[in-house]
C-alpha cells in the first residue's frame, strides 16, 4: 500500500512540474523577425498568384494614422504599430504570374518589403506623387479596398477614396475596381511556414485552457467564473501573448428549472460560484505572430465520490464530435459556405441531431475573411460572405453546438465546441487535435483509494 501511495505521489509531482513549464514563446525581437520574414515570403511567393487569380494588376492600400485599413495591418513591418501620417502602399504586377513590385508612397520607409517611392522635397504633394507612379505603370485594373461583403476588405475611408478619385487622371478612372476578392484571398490564405507554426499556436491555447480548467485554478465553492476569466487574462500576459477578445466561462447545472441550453449567445450569464457537479464551458482566443486562435472546450467538476466525468455526459459530448465530423466532411474545394451549411444541416436532421453551426475563417483576424458557414443567429444562407467559395490552405474555427437531452438532469445540455483547423484542399486537419472527452476537475482523484 505504501509503495503504491509513493508511486502515485511521484506521478503527481511529475505532472505538477510538467504543468509548471510553460510552452516556448519567442522573445519580442524574435517574434518581430519572424513576422517580417513571413511578410517577405507572402509578398514574394503568395501575392503574385493571388493577383493573377483575381486579375488585379495594381493594388493600392491607403490608411491614415490610427485609422488603419484591416489589410494594411498585415502589410506593415512588425515594429510598426500603426500607419504613419498617410501611408500608401502600392503593389504592381507587370504581367500574370510575374513578381510583384512593391512601393511605399509615404514619408517614411515601410520596412524592407516596400520601396520608398516619394521624395517630399522634390514633390511636396503626396497625391501627385502617387498619380505619377500609377501613370508610369499604366495598370489595367486598380484595386482599392472597398466592398459590401467584408469589413476586412472595406478599409478605404470615404475621404481617402474621394481624394484618390479626384486626383486620378480621367483616363484611368474607369480602371478602378473593388479589391474585395484579392483582399479576402490575401487574408485567408496560409503559407507553409504559417501552417507549420499554427499547430504550436493552437497548442499554446490548449495548454492555457487546460490549466485554467483545473484544480490549479479552481477551488469548488470558492472560485467564481469571473475569477477564472481574469486568471486567463493574467496568464496570457504572463506568457507574453495577447488576446483578441475577453474570455468567457459559463456553467450548466443539473437543475431542470435552469434552461442554459436555451440561452441566446448575446446574453451573457452573471458571475457564478463554481460548484461540484457543474459543467463548465470556456470561450478563449490568443494572438501570436499575428495569427489567432478561437477555442471552446468543456470541463466537469467532480462531486464527492466521483472519480471521473459521468458517462452520460461523455455520451452527450459525442454528439458534438459527430456534428464536427459531419461538417468537416462537407469541406470540398469550390463549395460555398452556404452550400456546406445546407448539406451539413441536412445530414444532422437525417441523424436526428439538434444543434447549430457557426463556423468562420480564422487567421490574421479571429473572425477573419473567407466563407462564412452559418451564424449563431442565422442557420440559413448568409448573403455575400456565405457565397464565397472554399479554397485550399485556409484556416477555420470549427465552431458549433449539439443539443442533447440528458435524462439524469431531466433537461437539454448544449455541447459547445470550437477548434482551429486547416483545410488543405482535400481534408480538414485540426491544428492540434480536438477535444474528445470532457475534462475532469480535478484531473487526478481518489488516488488514496478513499
Amino acid at each position: 500500500m505504501l509503495k503504491k501511495l509513493l508511486s502515485v505521489i511521484f506521478i503527481l509531482i511529475l505532472l505538477s512540474e510538467a504543468k509548471s513549464q510553460d510552452l516556448a514563446v519567442l522573445s519580442q525581437r524574435e517574434q518581430a523577425e519572424t513576422i517580417d520574414r513571413w511578410l517577405d515570403d507572402r509578398i514574394q511567393n503568395l501575392l503574385p498568384s493571388l493577383m493573377t487569380e483575381t486579375g488585379v494588376d495594381m493594388w493600392v492600400v491607403i490608411s491614415r494614422e490610427y485609422n488603419e485599413d484591416p489589410v494594411i495591418r498585415t502589410l506593415l513591418p512588425a515594429t510598426w504599430k500603426a500607419a504613419r501620417r498617410r501611408t500608401i502602399l502600392v503593389m504592381y504586377q507587370p504581367s500574370p504570374n510575374a513578381a510583384v513590385e512593391t512601393y511605399a508612397v509615404a514619408r517614411y520607409d515601410v520596412g524592407k518589403a516596400f520601396k520608398r517611392a516619394w521624395d517630399p522635397e522634390a514633390q511636396p504633394d503626396q497625391w501627385e506623387a502617387l498619380m505619377q507612379l500609377i501613370s508610369s505603370k499604366d495598370p489595367q485594373k486598380i484595386g482599392l479596398n472597398f466592398g459590401e461583403d467584408y469589413g476586412h476588405a472595406d478599409g478605404i475611408t470615404y475621404s481617402e477614396h474621394k481624394a484618390f478619385m479626384e486626383n486620378l487622371p480621367t483616363e484611368l478612372q474607369n480602371r478602378v475596381v473593388s479589391a474585395q476578392t484579392l483582399a479576402v484571398r490575401w487574408l485567408e490564405t496560409r503559407t507553409a511556414s504559417e501552417m507549420a507554426t499554427y499547430k504550436h499556436i493552437q497548442e499554446l491555447a490548449h495548454y492555457i485552457i487546460s490549466e485554467g480548467l483545473s484544480e490549479r485554478v479552481i477551488t469548488p465553492g470558492v472560485t467564481t467564473t469571473e475569477d477564472v476569466v481574469w486568471w486567463y487574462r493574467e496568464k496570457i500576459k504572463e506568457m507574453k501573448l495577447v488576446t483578441w477578445f475577453h474570455p468567457t466561462v459559463d456553467i450548466q447545472r443539473p437543475d431542470p428549472s435552469s434552461k442554459e441550453a436555451q440561452r441566446s449567445f448575446d446574453s451573457r450569464p452573471s458571475e457564478m460560484t463554481i460548484m461540484p457537479g457543474d459543467l463548465l464551458h470556456i470561450d478563449f482566443g490568443i494572438t501570436y505572430l499575428r495569427l489567432n486562435t478561437d477555442t471552446q472546450q468543456l470541463a466537469y467538476v467532480l462531486k464527492a465520490g466521483e472519480t471521473d466525468v459521468p458517462e452520460y455526459l461523455q455520451e452527450a459530448f459525442k454528439a458534438g464530435n459527430r456534428v464536427q465530423d459531419l461538417l468537416t466532411q462537407n469541406f470540398v474545394e469550390g463549395r460555398t459556405g452556404n452550400e456546406i451549411l445546407r448539406e451539413t444541416r441536412r445530414m444532422m436532421e437525417a441523424e436526428g441531431i439538434r444543434g447549430s453551426i457557426y463556423t468562420h475563417p480564422l487567421g490574421f483576424y479571429g473572425h477573419s475573411a473567407g466563407p462564412t458557414i452559418g451564424m449563431w443567429d442565422n442557420q440559413g444562407d448568409t448573403p455575400g460572405a456565405g457565397d464565397f467559395p472554399l479554397h485550399a490552405n485556409t484556416g477555420y474555427a470549427i465552431e458549433l453546438n449539439a443539443v442533447v437531452f440528458v435524462e439524469e438532469w431531466n433537461k437539454d445540455v448544449r455541447i459547445m465546441l470550437e477548434e482551429g483547423a486547416l483545410f488543405d484542399g482535400e481534408k480538414v486537419v485540426y491544428y492540434n487535435g480536438r477535444q474528445k472527452k470532457i475534462m475532469a476537475i480535478p484531473r487526478v482523484s481518489n488516488y488514496m483509494g478513499y
